[in-house]
């Protein structure tokens, strides 16, 4: 019986204040993502919850980095709740969720490679931005 090696599946969680430019986040990204020696090219997507669908800076980011940007509801985030790092009620007031970054990364990563995904970079933040950075297959570190 034979294993198979699966490449991994990255894929990046973003939670942002009204307002935040694409700039900013990205700053945050890519400040996130060499602080933990990961490609930028190794990400698969963006995701974030619907309440940011029309964020500009989002929009934006995902525009200038040319990954697919992936916005899911509070209730499709609310089953990751009990794997975040951080639970921010502030967060949950605004949202309906607990963690938007987090729960983000983990959704996408586990719709892209269709298997549980783990958190492998927690929550990262700025004055304006939240990051985490969610991975399914083989550790790619």
């Amino acid at each position: 019986m034979t294993q198979t090696q699966t490449t991994p599946v990255l894929a990046i969680g973003l939670g942002c204040r009204q307002g935040c430019s694409a700039s900013t986040l990205q700053a945050l990204l890519e400040q996130s993502l060499q602080a933990h020696g990961i490609d930028l090219k190794a990400i698969k997507g963006l995701a974030s919850i619907d309440g940011k669908k029309a964020e500009p800076g989002l929009l934006e980011l995902a525009q200038r980095l040319n990954l697919p940007l992936v916005f899911f509801s509070a209730t499709e985030l609310a089953p990751y709740e009990p794997r975040l790092s951080h639970r921010s009620r502030q967060a949950f007031e605004q949202t309906g969720c607990h963690g938007v970054a987090e729960s983000a990364a983990l959704a996408l990563a586990e719709q892209l490679g269709q298997t549980r995904a783990n958190l492998l970079v927690s929550r990262q933040k700025n004055p304006m931005a939240t990051f985490a950075l969610a991975w399914t297959g083989q550790n790619p570190r």
